[in-house]
């Protein structure tokens, strides 16, 4: 818990590893750091064992990041930056019709989750279930990261709207909202049963529910 805390340090030894520049040893930690937080999560992972993996001694942690806080602030951001561009990749392509973009969205990330054997879940939701015991500043920028999925998808609906999938009147937002909510819980279910299953059942009943 004492990590979580900023307090007055030293700027904290330069790596012994080699590497091209801070810069590449920074961002060394930060993908360790979305690799084990999607495992496990936040308040169960220590400092040690992210610079252990990373093969830095860990005074050279704080000489990148003030505290475990600001860490995980980072590799949420990180995290978020990599997940916008997954659902670009899919909801932006005009190939597919707008509701075939999110298909094809979920069939992806089934695939995902079985590659890593439903080892690793969303960062975002793994934070979100520990938000009562996280430093305040989380709340905030996990709301962030949700709203902007939720915008991503109002957008890919709204084409969906425009191209006559869903009747005009859809409230496109209030749509995007409820597959989120309802995705997240899907995701948690995956990895308990390590099974694709509650996916699939999710997204058949979201399919089978939207207006017509």
């Amino acid at each position: 818990m004492n990590d979580m805390i900023a307090k007055p340090r030293r700027p904290g030894r330069p790596p012994k590893v080699a590497r091209a520049d801070d810069f590449d040893t920074r961002q060394a930690l930060i993908r360790c750091g979305v690799e084990i937080l999607t495992e496990q999560g936040f308040m169960a992972t220590g400092i040690d064992s992210i610079v252990k993996r990373v093969g830095v001694p860990k005074g050279s942690f704080y000489h990148y990041f003030a505290s475990k806080e600001a860490f995980g602030l980072e590799v949420l951001a990180s995290y978020a930056g990599y997940f916008a561009r997954r659902l670009d990749r899919w909801l932006l392509d005009e190939s597919l019709s707008p509701l075939e973009r999110l298909a094809g969205f979920v069939q992806y990330s089934k695939v995902s989750m079985a590659r890593h054997q439903y080892r690793r879940g969303c960062l975002v939701g793994n934070m979100g279930q520990e938000v009562s015991v996280l430093p305040s500043g989380f709340r905030a920028a996990l709301e962030k990261v949700f709203l902007d999925w939720q915008e991503r998808l109002r957008a890919c609906f709204d084409a969906a709207r425009q191209a006559g999938e869903l009747p005009l009147e859809t409230d496109c937002s209030e749509l995007a909202a409820y597959f989120w909510i309802g995705w997240e819980g899907a995701v948690l279910r995956a990895r308990l049963v390590q099974s694709d299953a509650p996916l699939n059942t999710f997204i058949a009943g979201f399919l089978r529910g939207l207006p017509r």
